[in-house]
């Protein structure tokens, strides 16, 4: 019983760390940033998990509760690009490409996290990912000192679906290690401006 209690406690974490800070595109609020976190590709374009959180950035940029869009993926290999794909797909529903940063780096949560803080300089965002991961990614921004809110897209409940949320008792376990000892991302790299050139071009 005691392993059990053990085993939980990172997923009692994120869920009391994000809890409070959880919402819909309809009451999300305002923030200069929103941060859409990778979901895989398909042939080179995005899952369907993937384009519904582009759709719920599409419709806060809409609504005008964020300016600039920062998408957060793999590029580790050159026959595999998130980034890219994110871009195209939110260019594609009308959000100007002056408005969407690319982020080539963000191989897991924790490192995305820190390089919107540490590299974009991102200090408050509203997330965006499916409701069994938006809890997580939340209490590691937070972690990694962006002032955060998260929007949970909802999904069909298919085997993708539970698999992702068994997968979180899992995740919540390495998020809980690394909002404490705050590991250095897999490639951190030089500080970028594309954030501050979006939001500086707005007042132009």
């Amino acid at each position: 019983m005691a392993g059990c209690v053990l085993a939980l406690l990172p997923s009692a974490w994120t869920h009391a760390s994000a809890g409070p800070r959880l919402r819909t595109t309809a009451d999300a609020p305002a923030a200069e940033v929103a941060v859409v976190f990778g979901a895989g590709l398909w042939n080179g374009r995005p899952t369907p998990y993937l384009a519904r959180r582009l759709d719920a950035a599409v419709e806060l940029y809409r609504a005008g509760k964020v300016k600039v869009v920062l998408v957060t993926g793999d590029n580790s290999r050159t026959d595999y690009d998130e980034p890219d794909a994110m871009r195209a797909y939110l260019t594609g529903h009308g959000v100007p490409d002056a408005r969407v940063v690319s982020d080539y780096a963000g191989f897991d949560s924790w490192d995305s996290c820190v390089r919107a803080r540490e590299v974009f300089g991102v200090h408050r965002a509203v997330l965006i990912s499916q409701g069994f991961h938006i809890r997580r990614v939340v209490a590691l921004c937070r972690a990694a000192g962006v002032d955060s809110y998260g929007v949970g897209v909802s999904d069909v409940h298919d085997a993708t679906w539970y698999y992702g949320g068994a997968r979180e008792v899992f995740a919540a376990g390495k998020a809980a290690l690394d909002a404490v000892f705050e590991p250095e991302p897999r490639f951190l790299g030089p500080k970028e401006e594309g954030v501050s050139r979006a939001l500086a071009s707005l007042a132009d």
